[in-house]
Order: C-alpha cells, then sequence, then structure tokens
C-alpha cells in the first residue's frame, strides 16, 4: 500500500459514492513527476545547471553545428514567455555558457550561441542525464517501460 492508496481509502471511508480511480492514477503520476523531477534536478545542479538551463543549452546542442539558433527559434521550443527566455539567456552568457552573436542575415537581431564551454558542459550533463534517467527506471524491466512508454504516449496524445 502506498500513500496514494491511503488517500483513496480515506476518500471511499468518507465519500463512497465517488469514483476515485482515476485520483489514484493521475496522484500517482503526479507524485512519480515530483520524485523523478528532484532526481533531475540534483543531476544538473551537482554539474552547476538546473533543468530550465539545461533545456536552453540541450536545444542548442540538438540543433547540431554550428549550434546556434534565434532567440524566437529557442522561445518555439519551450513553454515559457519571451521575458523568461531572455532571463535564461542572460544568465547562461553571465556563467559563460552562451553568447550573443550578430545575426549575419539581419543586424538588427542576434544569435544565440553555445560557447565552447557551454558545449562541453551541455554534453557532460547529457551525458550524466541520460545515466540517471536509467537509473531511475532501472526497477522496471524492459518490457514494463516498453507498456508504460507505450499508455503513456497513447494517453498523451489526447491532449497534444
Amino acid at each position: 500500500m502506498d500513500r496514494v492508496d491511503r488517500i483513496l481509502a480515506q476518500w471511499h471511508r468518507e465519500r463512497p459514492d465517488l469514483d476515485v480511480t482515476a485520483m489514484g492514477l493521475l496522484g500517482r503520476l503526479s507524485r512519480l513527476s515530483t520524485h523523478i523531477g528532484r532526481e533531475v534536478e540534483k543531476t544538473f545542479a551537482e554539474r552547476g545547471l538546473s533543468a530550465s538551463s539545461f533545456d536552453v543549452l540541450a536545444t542548442l546542442r540538438r540543433s547540431g553545428p554550428p549550434y546556434r539558433l534565434s532567440p524566437g527559434d529557442l522561445l518555439d521550443t519551450t513553454m515559457v514567455s519571451s521575458g523568461t527566455m531572455t532571463n535564461r539567456i542572460d544568465q547562461l552568457e553571465k556563467a559563460g555558457l552562451v553568447e550573443r552573436i550578430a545575426n549575419p542575415e539581419d543586424r538588427r537581431s542576434v544569435i544565440i550561441a553555445l560557447t565552447e564551454e557551454g558545449l562541453r558542459r551541455v554534453d557532460e550533463a547529457a551525458t550524466a542525464h541520460v545515466a540517471n534517467q536509467h537509473r531511475v527506471v532501472s526497477e522496471l524491466s524492459s518490457e514494463e517501460r516498453a507498456a508504460l512508454d507505450g499508455l503513456l504516449r497513447k494517453y498523451l496524445a489526447t491532449f497534444e
């Protein structure tokens, strides 16, 4: 019996008329998200990053050489405001992980580029992040992981 089971038992006792099965499923997803988020943040913090800074660096890294994108392209890959993205870029620039360079196609705008240190740091963090992700799901067999992945893909598609 986990914490969610105890909560559901209380609801069954107090409101037996309610079908709380969805509450159990969503409660477990929420709790898992919290636990996994802590593990992810810990891995990034050990490398002087946060999940949000890693997100920007990883987006630049995934774009391929020369690891440059416009602020608008970076913004399109996230669900944050332009002000939030500007703040993230400012912080990464102060840390020497990205640089703003003049856009050769439009001198009025800039391109955000990984620095050598940014590339080194994101590669190190990505390696650790992937290893951590494998550790976090290691309690599930490969068959269980595949089944869960399929179910979550189907469920996520109803929202996206």
